[in-house]
């Protein structure tokens, strides 16, 4: 059995029908993901003040007393480290590869004020998320090729770079909460293993291979686009370590299938393809399997009918 079976969902998704759900495939973790793109930072904050809605509280205590875990994973750095203050401290943000300095996404990792100001709003972030398991999701903006080309940081890769930020997310983070952990993710840019910097202790792996074929085991060595997004896993876990280590996985993502786009599109849960990628990802050790589970919520059950999620419960809970 996998240690810690989960689903991430969209927080408009939170229902008594999912926590119920949750129960009956055996899960015990659930993460809270506002959705990530250009409005990621908007996204945050609407679900920071949805958490305070009192029916929201009722159903985050109803799954606690059912023994679910509940996780936030969010691409949390826009809302960190505010685009505004771009206009009085341009040197916080990246430059691009033409030299000039954006606000657009991310920062630039080697500036320690921007540093200080991200680990200081992890601390404040922190502590509006609570949480059991002491694991925080902090994630960088959800772009491609939007890391720093300053003089300082054009030789660190965009992985050495997330991780830099990282480390100082977690100093914060643990100003608030001293058992925390936090997640160092390996998706798009950031699949490659740092090269330059050491992750230090309190930062664990979390693996999310969203190019891959949905349709084929991810270790099919036939497939070329899922043999290049599991090619840095088992260097990845050299680096990070298999203690706390995460799989972030699409099996049950229909936001994806869906193109991000409403209304969802029909699912079926491809069960071949998901029982062998969680074997693999056993025999490397991981304890930690959650599954993006969004466009599967109300909306989609009013217009398809309930999916059928069997066969992903009863793969994370037996061997």
């Amino acid at each position: 059995m996998t240690e810690r079976r989960g689903i991430v969902i969209h927080p408009n998704e939170l229902s008594e029908t999912w926590l119920k759900d949750a129960q009956s495939l055996q899960l015990n973790v659930l993460g809270l993901h506002p959705p990530g793109g250009r409005d990621a930072a908007r996204n945050l904050q609407k679900m920071l003040e949805d958490l305070r809605d009192p029916q929201i509280r009722r159903l985050l205590d109803r799954a606690q007393s059912m023994g679910l875990i509940l996780e936030y994973e969010m691409h949390a750095v826009s809302y960190l480290l505010p685009r505004s203050l771009f206009a009085s401290h341009p040197d916080f943000f990246r430059m691009d590869d033409k030299g000039v300095r954006t606000p657009d996404f991310n920062l630039c990792a080697s500036s320690q004020q921007a540093l200080e100001m991200l680990s200081e709003s992890a601390a404040r972030l922190a502590a509006l998320l609570p949480n059991a398991s002491h694991r925080y999701y902090f994630w960088l903006d959800d772009v491609t090729q939007s890391s720093c080309h300053c003089p300082r940081c054009r030789d660190l890769s965009p992985s050495d770079q997330q991780l830099l930020c990282v480390h100082a997310m977690l100093r914060g983070v643990r100003s608030v909460d001293p058992n925390a952990s936090i997640a160092y993710i390996a998706y798009l840019d950031t699949l490659r293993v740092p090269e330059h910097i050491q992750p230090e202790p309190g930062v664990f792996l979390e693996y999310a291979p969203i190019k891959r074929r949905p349709d084929v085991a991810l270790n099919d060595p036939l497939c070329e686009e899922n043999r290049l997004e599991c090619a840095p896993l088992p260097a990845l876990l050299q680096r990070f370590g298999q203690q706390g280590a995460q799989v972030l996985e699409y099996w049950l993502d229909n936001s994806l299938l869906s193109g991000w786009k409403v209304p969802p599109k029909p699912f079926k849960l491809q069960s071949d393809v998901l029982r062998s990628d969680v074997a693999y990802y056993r025999s490397l050790g991981f304890q930690s399997i959650t599954s993006f589970a969004c466009y599967l919520g109300a909306d989609y059950v009013a217009l398809h009918g309930k999916p059928d999620l069997r066969a992903y419960g009863e793969a994370l809970a037996h061997p």
